[in-house]
């Protein structure tokens, strides 16, 4: 049997001596991937797609727009060869999405610094 294709996303925070430590990983979630695909783009000018195995770190601002996003229930829909099924509105993601974000910025407070990063 061959490894299986999909969206794989994770969250990590790292620490000033540049120590790891995951937050959470989601599996195929593609409107939480459109959100970062938007704001990769806006933040970098690069297109979406080269957001595929970069680590892209996330400020404060970042993550409370993300709050913002995820509480109104806006996330993009989101389509890819290997996304998955629509997940815009999966309450039990949304709960996973605003702890993680809750997380994310307790880290940021904490001075760490957090990234998210993808692979399909």
């Amino acid at each position: 049997m061959g490894s299986v294709m999909g969206l794989d996303q994770y969250a990590h925070r790292q620490d000033s001596n540049g120590e790891d430590c995951e937050i959470t990983y989601w599996r195929k979630h593609n409107a939480l991937q459109g959100w970062f695909e938007n704001l990769w783009t806006l933040k970098t000018g690069k297109p979406a797609n080269e957001l595929n195995c970069e680590l892209f770190e996330l400020t404060a601002e970042d993550l409370k727009n993300l709050r913002s996003v995820v509480e109104a229930g806006k996330l993009p829909v989101t389509q890819g060869f290997f996304y998955g099924s629509d997940t815009s509105q999966d309450d039990a993601l949304k709960e996973k999405d605003l702890k993680f974000i809750k997380d994310a910025l307790e880290a940021i407070d904490d001075g760490d610094k957090v990234f998210y990063s993808c692979w399909w």
